[in-house]
């Protein structure tokens, strides 16, 4: 495990944010569902790709908070560019829970 400084993790910004959609992502290697995510009108609303298939429909996934880093370039998975690393816990191989607040929080707060 390598070990990064305080200054280091400073430097990610993770948001809280909504789902507004979730849809199939048939073109991913790995299964995985297409998100929109607002993330408050500082940030605004931004997609995710995220494997997160095994435990979510995509239909229970909208309205739900979720955490995300915000600061992270632009990644292309297939035709889709991911804006945002929707965070979860790695449970398994394809199996990955979400991780999110635990009740309701302004869109846009940060993560300490």
């Amino acid at each position: 495990m390598a070990h990064i400084g305080y200054d280091d993790f400073a430097k990610i910004d993770i948001r809280v944010g909504r789902v507004l959609q979730a849809d199939e992502f048939p073109q991913a290697r790995k299964p995985a569902y297409k998100l929109k995510i607002d993330f408050g009108p500082a940030i605004g609303v931004k997609n995710s790709s995220a494997q997160i298939t095994k435990y979510y429909d995509p239909k229970d996934l909208v309205g739900k908070l979720v955490l995300g880093v915000v600061n992270f370039p632009p990644r292309q998975i297939a035709t889709f560019f991911s804006e945002v690393l929707t965070l979860g816990v790695i449970l398994g191989e394809g199996d990955i829970c979400l991780v999110h607040p635990d009740r309701e929080v302004p869109l846009g707060s940060s993560i300490a």
